[in-house]
């Protein structure tokens, strides 16, 4: 049995390293950022989960002046820069803050949420109180945040202030480490609190400003912030995104690494299973494997050599922001996505600096948004044509099989909350009155509202046509055993004492409509799927039902019982 301890969920690298817990390199981030260490800030951006916070506790580690980190980075990469390990490592006072679990319904609650995370920050340092290097005003001040009885004002200062407390004692600058700073936007955007956190973060930014007592800072999080909403007046700032090469290969896993990891877990089989999944992402020059779903993955394996591939990644965000793409989709809009579930991609204006208050204000900026948070990726095939692509546009595509089981699933649920607002009555009334005509013309204007995906595979519209019926009070099954086989759908009317029966099929000319609803009658008869309702319903009407894109056509076999 394999004996490799594969890390789930944990993002401390002291942790991991010192517990023996499987680790690829990511070590040479510390010399490629401090290649350009006159940068005073540095501004990385990446999708959830390709370990921006795990990079940035090992960056803590390496350069935390209270810590001796030799023994955690033993063997690693950076290890054997001798000479900048003897100039940087544990030579400087490091903050490390994150604000990922900065959530919450109202202002009043985030910003509890706020103070507490840089209260905890100021603990880390409680024996700054007892320094001969600081003024008892400074002390006070130190005291009010540590205890969360500072004023508003008092928090937009903290940490600049604590870098200035932090220099003063140790004689050093400081380096300060924030991860996810856009989290507290994101979450204050989408519950309506925006304006009073971006005046909140705004002050907090002050720390990267005209700050002597900084050596320099890296920042992480999903988007890049246009200066003038939260940077306002920093100046030297560099940042770092999936459109640059630089930092790629730090940010998620390469091919090497996944096929190394593979190799020391005797999992090597699995690769193609891996990779359908969990590869896909164009990161500047770099193809890159989302970590969390593959140590997920291979864990998993390693329990159960059997297991499938799974959306990991779902599991780990709430896909707000496809769903609220959805809400606004207009012909344009279901096009795109038509045409990226069908594994082609489209062309778009890509904007790097974005406001979370105008994120919706225009389509540009919602495809940007799908980019930099991982849900669509620079397609590999169209390379060559984006040499010729007008300024700021990019080839956009689906990155792999999970996301594209994401897309679907959103988009399933989008259309059956929406159906429910929909007027169906003409259709349920056709339906239960065997007006086949008037059922066909019905159901194709319902299609036309939806978005499909599978590029029109018979999968698309079984899940469509079950929608239908969702929350309208009838019982639906799919896929049921009834007589001597399947049938697709069974709808019940209880309180009617009657039920349809529908086989699907999906035809591959619209001439073949006619052709492949007789089809499907004779499947259904032939297979009996009406036979164990017999004794329940008093009529029982049984559809064959083919579609053809976004047309389909409806013929009817009614019974009476």
């Amino acid at each position: 049995m394999n004996k490799l301890k594969i890390p789930v969920g944990r993002s401390g690298f002291a942790d991991i390293r010192e517990n023996g817990y499987y680790y690829i390199d990511k070590s040479g981030l510390i010399e490629e950022l401090l290649k350009t260490d006159a940068t005073q800030v540095t501004l990385i951006t990446r999708p959830r989960r390709f370990g921006k916070t795990l990079a940035m506790n090992m960056l803590r580690e390496f350069f935390d002046i209270q810590k001796d980190s030799r023994g955690l980075f033993a063997g690693l990469a950076i290890s054997k820069n001798q000479e900048l390990c003897s100039c940087w490592q544990n030579q400087y006072p490091t903050l490390f803050l994150s604000f990922r679990s900065v959530d919450a319904l109202n202002f009043s609650g985030a910003y509890g949420m706020l103070a507490a995370a840089v209260a905890e920050l100021y603990e880390e340092h409680f024996y700054l109180l007892e320094s001969d290097k600081l003024t008892s005003v400074k002390k006070d001040f130190f005291y009010r945040i540590a205890a969360q009885k500072g004023t508003l004002e008092d928090l937009k200062g903290s940490l600049k202030a604590l870098t200035q407390m932090l220099a003063a004692h140790y004689g050093r600058p400081v380096i300060l480490l924030l991860d996810e700073y856009d989290v507290p936007l994101a979450k204050a955007s989408e519950k309506g609190y925006y304006p009073e956190m971006l005046d909140v973060l705004k002050g907090i930014m002050q720390v990267i400003k005209d700050n002597n007592s900084l050596k320099f800072a890296v920042i992480t999080g999903c988007l890049r912030i246009a200066k003038e909403s939260i940077f306002t007046g920093t100046n030297n700032f560099v940042s770092d995104t999936i459109s640059d090469t630089r930092l790629n290969e730090y940010f998620g896993f390469t091919q090497a690494e996944v096929d190394q990891l593979l190799r020391d877990t005797a999992l090597e089989k699995h690769g193609p299973g891996m990779k359908a999944w969990y590869d896909g992402y164009r990161f500047g020059g770099f193809d890159i494997y989302c970590p969390w779903d593959v140590m997920n993955h291979v864990n998993k394996l390693l329990l159960d050599s059997r297991a499938q591939p799974a959306s990991y990644w779902k599991n780990s965000s709430d896909n707000a922001i496809i769903r609220s793409f959805l809400d606004i989709a207009g012909d344009t809009i279901t096009q795109d996505f038509e045409t990226l579930l069908s594994g082609r991609h489209i062309i778009r204006e890509i904007k790097e600096d974005l406001t979370y208050d105008y994120l919706h204000s225009s389509e540009d900026n919602l495809w940007s948004i799908l980019y930099f948070t991982g849900y669509l990726t620079r397609a590999r095939d169209a390379a060559e044509a984006e040499q010729s692509l007008p300024p700021r546009c990019v080839a956009l595509t689906i990155p792999n099989a999970e996301i594209q089981e994401i897309f679907e699933d959103t988009i399933k649920t989008w259309f059956a909350d929406r159906a429910k607002g929909m007027d169906r009555k003409a259709l349920f009334s056709a339906i239960w009155g065997g007006n086949a005509q008037k059922a066909t013309e019905e159901i194709t204007r319902l299609l036309r509202k939806t978005i499909s995906y599978h590029d029109y595979r018979e999968d698309f519209y079984h899940a469509f046509f079950a929608g239908i019926f969702a929350g309208a009070g009838y019982n639906v099954e799919s896929n049921r055993e009834h007589g001597e086989g399947r049938s697709d759908i069974v709808v019940k009317d209880y309180s009617g004492d009657r039920a349809a029966i529908f086989e699907v099929k999906y035809s591959k000319e619209q001439n073949d409509l006619e052709e492949d609803c007789k089809k499907a009658l004779l499947q259904m008869d032939k297979r009996k799927y009406a036979a164990e309702l017999e004794d329940d319903y008093a009529q029982i009407i049984c559809y064959g039902i083919s579609f053809f894109k976004k047309r389909c056509l409806l013929r009817l076999e009614e019974r009476e019982v």
